[in-house]
């Protein structure tokens, strides 16, 4: 071996340059969407186009900060057929029907647009795909999620100006349905005859109606007073020039209302005029502007509330007696008047279900089951009573 002869011990061997301008690597191109998954995606894009008209429809009728609120909804929607469209392409065609969940979310948001339509529109964004799709993005995950709280806000605003009516009107007319249909049940269970049945359902739809009513109006009238009792006065305005600054029981008025005491010390101190700084709005020294709403309107007025309680309770307590109106007897109108209530219980708890943004059968079912189990038992014990008298 030659002395000038070097050892290569890795075994490199002679190098090639490396090129100026290194080869592009190509990544494999992406799988082509399965029949599945167009037919999918195509879904998705129709319902997402149905869900943006109904926003749109609703802030027809709106005003204000709720109109902008559901055109903010409408245009993230918008963004959503977007990447639907992007992930279609070629394979998007002609734009198929939407669900008919969706199809009756706009037809209710184009001729109605109330507070039904928000409370089915926030079920079905609860009730969003999504979250199990790979399709979808993780920000489309999280916007059906804050989709449901903002439709869940708005329908509160529209929940809390029909409660008290509504909870008068849903609680008359089960009522009614229920203690009725128990009242005729147990009158016919005891052998009489069906004309004492009738008479004895008519005077109890009577008398409950005119109870239900006059209740209604004493509950609502009490509670309206209990609150407007509860509500704070000015006083502490025209009291405080003339207070003593070292002794005087001002602290102990915003203490008692609920302040934190550094709270009620800073409205003291606007109060008896030691500062005219307006730090927190919260505690401000102008007095409190009354407010133009309803402050109880979630409880309802008195009269509205009896007058859907008794017409409510007396259209559910005429539905058992129907069947002896006609005419009909026996076993046979029996099972026509609880199935006619049945009927109407389902009616009246899906309609619960629908504005507490539930499931319309669930809650059906359940007044179907607690009227029907009423009915039963004084069914029951009107055979008992009917067998000891006799």
């Amino acid at each position: 071996m030659s002395q000038h002869a070097t050892s290569d011990p890795f075994n490199t061997g002679p190098r090639r340059p490396e090129p100026l301008h290194p080869a592009p690597r190509h990544e494999a191109p992406a799988a082509a969407p399965s029949s599945a998954d167009i037919k999918r995606w195509r879904q998705y894009l129709a319902d997402e186009r149905a869900e943006a008209a109904v926003y749109r429809d609703l802030a027809q009728n709106r005003s204000g900060e709720e109109r902008a609120i559901l055109l903010a909804l409408a245009e993230a929607e918008g963004r959503h057929e977007a990447h639907w469209l992007q992930l279609l392409g070629d394979h998007a065609g002609r734009p198929r029907p939407a669900s008919l969940r969706s199809q009756l979310l706009g037809f209710l948001a184009r001729h109605f647009g109330s507070v039904f339509v928000l409370a089915l529109a926030q079920r079905a964004e609860s009730r969003s795909p999504y979250a199990t799709d790979p399709s979808a993005t993780p920000a489309m995950v999280a916007d059906e999620q804050i989709h449901e709280e903002v439709v869940r806000g708005l329908a509160t605003r529209g929940r809390n100006r029909l409660a008290g009516t509504f909870r008068a009107a849903v609680f008359g007319a089960n009522d009614g349905l229920v203690s009725n249909l128990s009242l005729v049940m147990g009158m016919a269970a005891s052998g009489v005859g069906s004309s004492v049945v009738l008479l004895s359902g008519v005077a109890g739809l009577l008398a409950g109606a005119l109870s239900m009513g006059a209740g209604e109006f004493i509950s609502v009238r009490s509670q309206r007073e209990l609150l407007a009792a509860t509500r704070p006065t000015q006083i502490t305005l025209a009291a405080a020039p003339s207070l003593d600054i070292e002794h005087n029981e001002l602290l102990l008025v915003y203490l008692a209302r609920g302040m934190s005491r550094e709270a009620a010390e800073h409205r003291v101190a606007e109060r008896m005029g030691l500062r005219d700084c307006d730090c927190d709005p919260s505690l401000s020294l102008q007095p409190e502007v009354p407010e133009a709403r309803d402050e109880h309107e979630a409880v309802g007025t008195a009269w509205s509330a009896a007058a859907s309680s008794f017409c409510f309770f007396a259209s559910g307590a005429i539905v058992p007696i129907i069947p002896f109106v006609l005419g009909m007897t026996g076993i046979a109108a029996l099972a026509l008047s609880a199935a006619l209530v049945g009927l109407a219980l389902l009616f009246t708890g899906g309609v619960v279900g629908l504005l507490s943004g539930t499931s319309p059968a669930t809650r059906g079912l359940r007044q179907l089951a607690i009227g029907m189990g009423a009915a039963g038992v004084t069914y029951l014990l009107g055979m008992a009573f009917g067998a000891v008298v006799a």
